[in-house]
């Protein structure tokens, strides 16, 4: 709706790299607080999200060019305007699971612990990114002529086609996660077991995005079987592993 918040002359500033930064930082402050609350060093988390943060978008670019591997072959450069959108969220959790790991046993942290202490920050950070993906046209929906949520965009500059009636989707994945965050910082309070938080915030979105692919209309995140979207396979195996998640660690806490 609105790609570009301020161009100066040569300097441009894009609303999705804003956003992307505003939802960051907001996590991070929020993932400080509660180590804080645990009596574990700031630092060690600060310098976690970091590396997390950058395994994230390379991990998330990488995926996207490998789906869109025709476009890229052409056109190489365009493979390092993340700010044009492109960044695949499954991608990014892919590279960044392992870094964490690293990052955890190197700095002597307790793995789910730290797992369930960014669990909301996980959730809120990508509410806000969402928004940012909206802001950019990317990740759009479907044609949706007559429904009282359509969306037209404008703006040329968007990635989304203007002019006509689309689906959200953005906004519906963003306002999944503003609910999942919701429902992982109520839980914190009644939590009975290590990596509660953390399955669990895998298993909403999970179903959270598994539920809005049907409503995307870009065609560049790709297909693994039918209609059935390459994130629609990898969110039916993450749910899968999260309630095995949940019950093994249930288990083994009793």
């Amino acid at each position: 709706m609105h790609p570009i918040l301020i161009k100066i002359g040569p300097l441009t500033i894009h609303t999705y790299g804003v956003m992307i930064a505003s939802g960051f930082l907001l996590g991070l402050a929020l993932a400080v607080k509660q180590a804080k609350k645990q009596l574990i060093e700031p630092d060690k988390i600060v310098d976690l999200g970091f590396y997390v943060l950058l395994a994230a978008i390379i991990g998330s670019r990488l995926f996207f060019v490998f789906v869109n591997s025709g476009h890229y072959l052409k056109h190489p450069l365009d493979i390092f305007k993340i700010w044009e959108g492109g960044l695949v969220f499954y991608g990014g959790v892919i590279l960044a699971i392992p870094t964490a790991i690293w990052f955890i046993r190197e700095k002597g942290l307790d793995l789910w612990n730290t797992a369930d202490i960014f669990a909301p920050s996980l959730a809120i950070a990508h509410a806000i990114g969402r928004l940012g993906c909206f802001t950019a046209g990317c990740c759009y929906g479907k044609h949706a002529e007559g429904h009282p949520l359509a969306v037209t965009f404008s703006d040329p500059e968007c990635l989304a086609p203007t002019g006509i009636p689309l689906h959200p989707a953005q906004l519906y994945e963003s306002a999944g996660e503003f609910i999942n965050f919701l429902v992982l910082i109520a839980l914190r309070k009644h939590q009975s077991f290590k990596g509660q938080l953390f399955w669990t915030y895998l298993l909403t979105y999970s179903v959270i995005r598994f539920t809005v692919e049907f409503f995307r209309g870009d065609e560049a995140r790709g297909f693994f079987i039918g209609n059935i979207s390459i994130s629609q396979g990898i969110s039916i195996l993450m749910f899968m592993s999260a309630i095995i998640g949940l019950l093994v660690f249930r288990k083994r806490q009793a």
